[in-house]
């Protein structure tokens, strides 16, 4: 597992996938959290992080497919798949050392934005004013998101040798799996069915976090809806190869 985690992440960065994938993210919450008036924290007159919290999530449902497209369809096109498992290693380590790398990488591409928080405390009227706790629970809220968009770009990988088709599948899926339960929810006006179907949601779970809850609860959701796409993902394997 170790050696196919550093095989990627040397993969990641020794090409431009990573560069890139970091740039367009900063670029485009930079510009909402900073530049855009009509979003602009420095607009809003508030020292508050909202607005960089809500575009993020969406802006993770295109990137981080964009990083798990090629991790198994790449691997089945060439026909390398079948190579690897010929070592000693496992499917579960195959799949957790490349998801892993995945994973390193989206919290890297959160760390620079380390300094819009600097930025704030600096900013705040009196100085440091602002919800910290809130903003700590809203970056968990975003790594827990990273790992299950990954869990689930990991499982659109292996249904297809096309990077393209898995790029879709997954930027689908986590689309439906963050706002879409949502929506439907709203569909359903009241009751215990469309508090359910809310909870179903990542959403839910996400802002819950951001209130500076961190419930079990939601740490429980992000870690059994990722394991089970990565169960998916091992299963898929399993049968193909």
């Amino acid at each position: 597992m170790k050696q196919i985690f550093q095989k990627e992440l040397t993969g990641f960065f020794g090409s431009l996938i990573a560069y890139i994938v970091m740039g367009v993210f900063l670029v485009t919450v930079g510009l909402f959290t900073w530049v855009f008036p009509e979003d602009s924290v420095l607009q809003y007159g508030y020292a508050d992080l909202g607005i960089f919290f809500t575009v993020a999530p969406y802006v993770f449902i295109f990137l981080v497919p964009a990083l798990t497209m090629r991790m198994l369809a790449e691997e089945r096109k060439m026909g390398t798949l079948e190579v690897l498992l010929t070592r000693p290693i496992s499917v579960w380590e195959l799949v957790l050392g490349k998801y892993s790398a995945v994973l390193v990488v989206c919290i890297l591409t959160l760390l620079p934005t380390g300094l819009y928080y600097l930025t704030l405390y600096q900013l705040g009227n009196p100085r440091g004013n602002l919800d910290t706790s809130g903003i700590l629970g809203s970056y968990f809220g975003l790594i827990f998101l990273g790992a299950l968009f990954g869990a689930v770009g990991m499982w659109a990988s292996s249904l297809t040798a096309n990077q393209i088709v898995a790029f879709l599948v997954a930027a689908f899926l986590c689309f439906v799996l963050y706002a879409g339960l949502d929506s439907l929810a709203g569909l359903i006006s009241t009751g215990s069915r469309h508090l359910q179907v809310k909870q179903l949601g990542a959403l839910y779970h996400y802002e819950a976090m951001s209130l500076a809850l961190l419930d079990s609860r939601d740490i429980i959701y992000f870690v059994s809806m990722s394991g089970l796409f990565l169960f998916f993902t091992v299963l898929r394997i399993k049968h193909t190869v």
